[in-house]
């Protein structure tokens, strides 16, 4: 027997974010190199336009369109082109003092 119900199943949603919401603009680098990526360098800071600090914590994972994925980003981490990944400084040092 077949139950009929009164509600709809929604539309599968799409999970997939705008990668501009998760990407820093107009960055500054500054500090010591800690790495190459495809020859360049990477350097150990950024700072945003706002004057605000990150610290270089690795290299965004791509998800499977190849893109990077931005739902393996932590609480203040940010993409900088060409998919670096920096975490605010000031989120870093809240986390450690709780």
């Amino acid at each position: 027997m077949k139950m009929k119900t009164a509600f709809k199943l929604a539309p599968k949603q799409s999970r997939r974010l705008p990668t501009e919401y998760f990407v820093l603009a107009n960055v500054r680098f500054e500090g010591q190199v800690v790495g190459y990526l495809a020859g360049r360098p990477i350097l150990e800071t950024a700072t945003d336009g706002h004057g605000l600090r990150y610290r270089f914590v690795g290299v965004a994972p791509r998800n499977a369109a190849g893109g990077p994925d931005v739902q393996s980003l932590r609480k203040g981490e940010w993409i900088v082109q060409p998919g670096l990944v920096y975490a605010s400084i000031e989120d870093t040092l809240e986390s450690r003092a709780a």
